[in-house]
């Protein structure tokens, strides 16, 4: 075997390397920012600042959740507030045209702020209707913060998406097509004192086509 011989087979596994992460890398699948416009209650799709994106809202308390914002404080962002819910909550966004699948080094990022014993989790609809909340959660915090879960890393429970709490454990479910993603503290309002609030959401994963039902 020649001297070139052994230096490209010395160097495959490291190629392929970088391959397979590059093929597992997730790609930015949305984001959503809200649309810069007054407060109003309760948040709606005229609220929302990607057009690709359909808002869905869920709960008992759900007219209590509002787009926030208020001018008289520096830099203030556009927010969703849920200081106002008379009781459990939650928001969700869906893709007009694609699924996500959020296997792998997928992974979801937002900016929150949250207060009293407030706990703001991700939850997900997969394909096929069932609903899951997340273990982890963002928690109170002074200022504004950005948080990142690794999906690979989050165990999940069922969501009672009617009284949006929470269920049994659910074992390594299917995400290889989710169809909602958003988030719940999976309580009610407390006004300033215990609420939740999001300025922006980022959803990284490898979108999947969605198949259009046929007709009936």
């Amino acid at each position: 075997m020649s001297l070139s011989d052994l230096v490209r087979l010395s160097v495959l596994p490291a190629v392929f390397a970088v391959w397979v992460r590059a093929a597992d890398a997730p790609e930015l699948f949305f984001r959503e920012d809200w649309k810069e416009t007054p407060a109003e209650m309760p948040v709606s799709q005229s609220h929302v600042a990607n057009p690709n994106l359909i808002l869905r809202l869920y709960g008992p308390g759900l007219h209590g959740i509002k787009k926030s914002n208020h001018p008289s404080i520096p830099n203030d962002p556009y927010y969703i507030w849920s200081g106002a819910c008379p009781g459990n909550w939650a928001v969700t966004l869906r893709h007009k045209t694609s699924d996500v699948s959020l296997m792998n080094s997928s992974f979801i990022r937002w900016r929150t702020k949250q207060a009293g014993y407030r706990q703001l989790r991700v939850i997900l609809k997969l394909s096929d209707g069932a609903w899951l909340v997340s273990d982890q959660f963002d928690d109170a915090s002074l200022d504004w913060r950005i948080r990142e879960f690794r999906v690979r890393d989050i165990r999940w429970r069922a969501l009672d998406i009617s009284r949006v709490s929470e269920g049994n454990p659910v074992e390594a479910p299917d995400l290889t097509r989710v169809e909602e993603i958003g988030f719940t503290d999976l309580m009610t309002g407390g006004m300033s004192a215990a609420c939740s609030r999001l300025d922006w959401i980022e959803v990284h994963g490898r979108p999947v086509r969605r198949t259009p039902s046929p007709p009936r």
